[in-house]
C-alpha cells in the first residue's frame, strides 16, 4: 500500500485550471504615467533655484540665458526621467527573483511548487513559517494557527478547525466563505501559518482571493529610505547655504554702487556653479547599479536601506544548517539503547547503502524499532524520479527515510500498515516531534528529538548518563545527534484515552543516530575574509554543544580554546543582570541550543554593545531576530515566507559566502556615493571660488552663467554617472566597517574638497587674470578660462575613483564607461568651438593644439595636488583606525 492524500488534482488537471483561471498573482499598481514621472524630475530645491534664475533672467532681457538654463534643465529631467524608469523595471525584475512556494498534492504526491503555480482546487499543505498561497478551505487540521491581522487588525492568531462545507458553493464543487472574521474552517491568501499543519483545497487565487479584492484600496507610497533622506537633508542645507551667499553678495555689490544687471548676471553665475543638479540622480544611479550587482552574486535586496547597511556590518550571527552546511543531512551512526553500534553507508538521499554492525550481536530488531520511529514521527516525502532520488521536507526526516530504505523497509508500506492516529508536529521550541500509530495491535507513540529532551521522557535513570556520554561523543566528533524512543498508551474500548502530550512520559529510549551535515567548501575562506574585513561571525544554532563547536572550529568561527555557550548558560546570566548577560555573549562566537527568545536576546545584547549585526534565519520563529537586528538576511531556498518577509535581505542560494559578497557590494556602493558628491561638491566648490575671486579682485566675470551651465552639462552631467559604475577596488573588506551614524560629508571629505577646490579655481582665476593684464580680450580670457576647467574636470574624475588608492594603483581600464565619459565631454567641448550657432551662444572659439596642451598639463598638475594629500592622509591615519577615530 501507499500514502494516500484527499481528493487531489493531477498535472493534467492542474495545467487546464492554470490556463482556464490564469497565475495566482495579485495585480501590480501601474507604474506612473511618463509624464507624471517627467514632472517628478522638477521636485528638487536645487532646480528651484535654477527656474527662478531662468525667469528673473527673462524678464531682465537675459533672454538666452533664461532659454540655455531651461535647456539644461530638460536635458535633465529626460535625463532622470530615463534613469527612474529603468530603476522601476530593475526593482520590479528584482521582485520576481524574491522566491515564494507552496506545497501542493499532485498525482498523490507532495511537490513543491512556485505560488503563482497554485490553481483552483489544489490540495495544499501548511506548515509553520508558510505564507498562504491562496484562499483554502480546510480538510485536515493539526493545532494549526494563522495570523491573520494583515486583514482583520487582531494581534492575537487565529485558531482553525475542520467542520462541515461552509458558505456558498462555486462551480467546481468545493465551498467557498462568505467573509472572513469567524471562518475559522478558511484561511485567505497572504496571511501567515505560526504553528500547526492543516491540509484544504484552493477555492480561489490571485485577484478573486479576499487579499486581492481589496489590493487597490491599498496602494501606497513607499517610505524612502534613510540614505536618501539624508542626501535630500544634504542638498537641502547645500541649497540653503547657496541662497544666503547670493544674498549676502547681492547687497554687497548693489552696495557698492555695481549695476543691478550685472549684479543679478553675478549671483545667477553663484547659483549656477554651485548648484550640483544631477546629484539625486546619480545617487539613484548608484543604489540602483548596487541592487542588480548584488541579485547578481544572490543577493535580493527588499529594502534600499540594505545596500547602505550591509556595508556598515561589524557582526554577522548566522545559523548553521544550510548556510555554513551544505543541508544534505546523511545518517552514518547508530548507536542503541543497549549498546551496539552500526556504520551506515552511503551519502545525500541515495538509498544506496547498507548497515553494518561495527560492536555486539547483530540484532536487528532494536534497530528495526529506532527505523521505525524515525519513518513513523516524519513528515517528508521521498521518490525516485528520472533524475535519482529527491527528497521533499525537513532534510532530516528525509535522513531517516533514506535510512529505511537502506534497511529494507518502505515507508509508504510502513506509514499504511502502521496508521497514524495522531501526531505531535516539530516546532523549535519543543525540540522533538511524535507521532502515535497502530503497532502490532496496539496504539503505541514514537517520539524523536533533541537527546536531553527526549531522556526527560524516558524512565530508567540508570542508564541515562551513559546514553548522554555516548551523545556527547558522537557530536565531538561533528555528527548531529538525534535520540529516538517509543512506549505503549493504555487504552480502552473506545481506544485511546490520552492525549498525544499526556503519553510523553515512562518512555523506552530505542536509541540515537548521527548524521552528517557537511560545511560548505567555501565558508572558510569567506570566515576569513570577514575577520579580514573587522567582522565578528557566530553561530547560533539549536543543534547540540559539541556538534556546534567542532563544525564551529573546522569552519574557522571558533577556536579550539572556546567553548559553546548554551541556552541554560544563557538564562543563569541573564537572571545575574544585563553585565553578566552581555560578558556572556561576548565570551564566545558559538551558541547551541538556543531558543528563538534567546537567539533575539543575543542579537539586542549585541547591538546595545555598539556593533552594526546582521543575523541570519529561515523559520518563523526567526523572524523577531530578523526584524530586530540592523539588517535581516533570510533563507530564499529553504527559508520560510514569514522569515523571507520579515528580512531585508534574501540569499536566493542560502550560502554564506553570499552574506560576504553582500557585505562588499554594500561598501562598494557606499564608496561611489561618496566619489559622486565628491566630484560634483569639489567642482562646484571650485566654480564658487573662481567667480569669489573676481569679485575680490574686481576683475570681470571669469566665465559667464551660460558657460558655467555649459560646464556642468557637458562634463559633470556626462562623469558623474559613470562614477556611480565604479568596480570594487579590492582593498574594501580590509577595511573596518564604517560607523552607521558617520556623516557622508565627513572630515576627509570636507578637507580633499577644500584642497582640490582651491587649486582649481586658484589655477583657473591666476590663468584669467594673468590673460586680462596682458591685454586678452575678454571673449578669448574666458574661452581660454573655460576649456581649462573643462580639462580640470576630466582629470578630477580620475581622481574621484578612489579616496585612498593612488591613481597610479588602479586599474585604468577598470570603468569603461567613465573612460567614455571623459572623452565625450572633452569632445563635445570641443566639437562646440567649430560649430556655429554654438560658438556664438557660449562665446568660445577654436583654440590651437599648443594651446590645448599648456592647459592638459596645467590641469594635470591636480592629480599631483591630490596624490600628495592621499600620501599624507595615509601617513596621517594608522591602518585599523575606525573613521570616526580617525578623524
Amino acid at each position: 500500500m501507499t500514502q494516500s492524500y484527499p481528493p487531489n488534482l493531477t498535472g493534467e488537471q492542474a495545467e487546464k485550471n492554470l490556463t482556464k483561471f490564469g497565475p495566482n498573482i495579485l495585480p501590480e499598481s501601474k507604474p506612473p504615467n511618463i509624464g507624471i514621472v517627467f514632472l517628478r524630475q522638477f521636485k528638487s530645491p536645487f532646480i528651484y533655484v535654477l527656474l527662478v534664475a531662468a525667469v528673473l533672467s527673462f524678464f531682465l532681457g537675459q533672454k538666452i540665458n533664461a532659454f540655455f538654463i531651461l535647456v539644461v534643465l530638460f536635458i535633465n529631467a529626460v535625463i532622470g526621467t530615463f534613469q527612474e524608469y529603468s530603476a522601476e523595471r530593475a526593482a520590479s525584475a528584482l521582485k520576481k527573483m524574491v522566491p515564494s512556494y507552496a506545497t501542493v498534492i499532485r498525482n498523490n504526491k507532495p511537490i513543491k511548487i512556485h505560488s503563482q503555480d497554485v490553481v483552483l482546487d489544489d490540495l495544499v499543505q501548511l506548515v509553520p513559517g508558510d505564507k498562504v498561497p491562496a484562499d483554502i478551505l480546510l480538510c485536515t487540521n493539526n493545532g494549526l494557527q494563522i495570523d491573520e491581522s494583515m486583514l482583520t487588525g487582531e494581534s492575537v492568531a487565529a485558531y482553525k478547525s475542520v467542520k462541515q462545507p461552509l458558505g456558498r458553493g462555486i462551480e467546481n464543487g468545493l465551498a467557498k466563505a462568505d467573509s472572513i472574521t469567524g471562518q475559522n474552517q478558511c484561511c485567505f491568501a497572504g496571511t501567515v501559518v505560526m504553528r500547526g499543519r492543516g491540509s484544504g483545497h484552493v477555492t480561489a487565487t490571485g485577484i478573486n482571493t479576499e487579499i486581492g479584492k481589496i489590493t487597490t484600496d491599498v496602494e501606497g507610497q513607499q517610505t524612502k529610505p534613510p540614505l536618501l533622506q539624508r542626501i535630500e537633508a544634504f542638498t537641502l542645507r547645500i541649497t540653503y547655504g547657496i541662497l544666503i551667499l547670493i544674498t549676502f553678495i547681492f547687497i554687497i555689490t548693489l552696495l557698492r554702487g555695481d549695476e543691478l544687471g550685472s549684479v543679478f548676471l553675478l549671483a545667477v553665475a553663484l547659483a549656477v556653479s554651485a548648484i550640483p543638479e544631477g546629484l539625486p540622480a546619480a545617487i539613484t544611479v548608484a543604489l540602483a547599479i548596487g541592487m542588480l550587482r548584488m541579485a547578481k552574486r544572490q543577493v535580493i535586496i527588499r529594502n534600499l536601506l540594505a545596500v547602505e547597511a550591509l556595508g556598515s556590518c561589524t557582526y554577522i550571527a548566522s545559523d548553521k544548517t544550510g548556510t555554513l552546511t551544505v543541508n544534505e543531512m546523511t545518517i552514518q551512526h547508530i548507536w542503541l539503547a543497549d549498546g551496539c553500534q552500526y556504520q551506515v553507508s552511503g551519502e545525500g538521499v541515495d538509498v544506496q547503502g547498507e548497515i553494518r554492525a561495527i560492536n555486539g550481536q547483530d540484532n536487528n530488531r532494536p534497530v528495526e524499532l529506532l527505523t521505525l520511529a524515525g519513518l513513523l514521527a516524519n513528515e517528508a516525502y521521498l521518490e525516485k524520479t528520472e533524475s535519482g532520488w529527491s527528497g521533499q521536507g525537513d532534510m532530516v526526516d528525509v535522513a531517516f527515510l533514506v535510512l529505511a530504505a537502506k534497511y529494507g523497509i518502505d515507508y509508504k508500506e510502513a506509514q499504511a500498515l502502521y496508521p497514524e492516529l495522531a501526531q505531535i508536529p516539530y516546532e523549535s521550541e519543543r525540540a522533538y516531534c511524535a507521532s502515535i500509530n497502530r503497532y502490532q495491535g496496539k496504539s503505541c507513540i514514537f517520539v524523536k528529538g533533541s537527546v536531553e529532551t527526549l531522556l526527560e521522557m524516558c524512565g530508567n535513570d540508570d542508564t541515562k548518563p551513559a546514553i548522554a556520554q555516548q551523545a556527547n561523543t558522537l557530536a565531538s566528533k561533528g555528527y548531529r545527534v538525534l535520540g529516538l524512543a517509543y512506549g505503549y498508551i493504555d487504552e480502552d474500548v473506545n481506544g485511546i484515552t490520552v492525549k498525544p502530550e499526556d503519553a510523553l512520559h515512562d518512555l523506552n529510549f530505542a536509541g540515537m543516530v548521527g548524521m552528517i551535515d557537511p560545511l560548505r567548501p567555501d565558508v572558510k575562506n569567506a570566515v576569513e575574509k570577514c575577520k579580514a574585513a573587522r567582522i565578528n561571525v557566530a553561530m547560533i544554532t539549536g543543534d547540540h554543544p559539541i556538534t556546534a563547536l567542532a563544525l564551529a572550529v573546522q569552519a574557522g568561527i571558533a577556536d579550539k580554546s572556546m567553548s559553546a555557550i548554551t541556552g541554560l548558560q544563557l538564562n543563569a546570566a541573564y537572571e545575574l543582570g544585563p553585565d553578566k548577560f552581555s560578558e556572556c555573549v561576548h565570551s564566545t562566537n558559538v551558541f547551541a541550543r538556543v531558543s528563538p527568545h534567546q537567539k533575539k536576546q543575543i542579537i539586542e545584547q549585541i547591538m546595545n554593545d555598539g556593533d552594526f549585526v546582521a543575523v541570519t534565519g529561515d523559520g518563523v520563529n526567526d523572524a523577531p531576530a530578523l526584524k530586530h537586528a540592523h539588517v535581516g538576511i533570510a533563507m530564499g531556498l529553504r527559508g520560510t515566507d514569514v522569515a523571507r518577509e520579515s528580512a531585508d535581505i534574501i540569499l536566493t542560494d542560502d550560502h554564506f559566502t553570499s552574506i560576504v559578497q553582500g557585505i562588499l557590494q554594500g561598501r562598494i556602493v557606499y564608496n561611489n556615493i561618496r566619489k559622486v558628491i565628491y566630484l560634483l561638491i569639489s567642482t562646484g566648490a571650485a566654480e564658487i571660488l573662481l567667480v569669489m575671486f573676481s569679485l575680490l579682485f574686481g576683475t570681470p566675470l571669469p566665465l559667464l552663467p551660460l558657460q558655467l551651465l555649459w560646464l556642468n552639462l557637458v562634463t559633470n552631467g556626462i562623469q558623474d554617472k559613470a562614477l556611480a559604475f565604479e568596480p570594487e577596488e579590492g582593498s574594501e573588506l580590509d577595511q573596518p566597517a564604517r560607523s552607521p551614524n558617520e556623516a557622508i560629508f565627513n572630515h576627509r571629505m570636507i578637507e580633499r574638497v577644500v584642497v582640490t577646490a582651491i587649486v582649481m579655481g586658484s589655477l583657473a582665476f591666476v590663468l584669467f587674470k594673468w590673460q586680462i593684464d596682458q591685454g586678452v580680450s575678454e571673449f578669448d580670457a574666458r574661452n581660454v578660462t573655460l576649456l581649462l576647467m573643462v580639462l580640470f574636470e576630466n582629470v578630477h574624475v580620475l581622481n574621484s575613483r578612489s579616496e585612498r588608492l593612488s591613481i597610479f594603483k588602479q586599474y585604468f581600464f577598470g570603468n569603461k564607461l567613465l573612460l567614455f565619459g571623459m572623452l565625450a565631454a572633452q569632445g563635445v567641448h570641443i566639437a562646440a568651438m567649430y560649430t556655429p550657432g554654438l560658438q556664438t551662444l557660449l562665446q568660445i572659439k577654436p583654440v590651437s593644439f599648443a594651446q590645448w596642451s599648456s592647459l592638459l598639463g596645467i590641469a594635470l598638475l591636480l592629480i599631483g595636488v591630490d596624490e600628495l594629500h592621499k600620501w599624507i592622509d595615509s601617513r596621517r591615519n594608522k591602518p585599523g583606525l575606525s573613521e570616526n577615530e580617525k578623524n
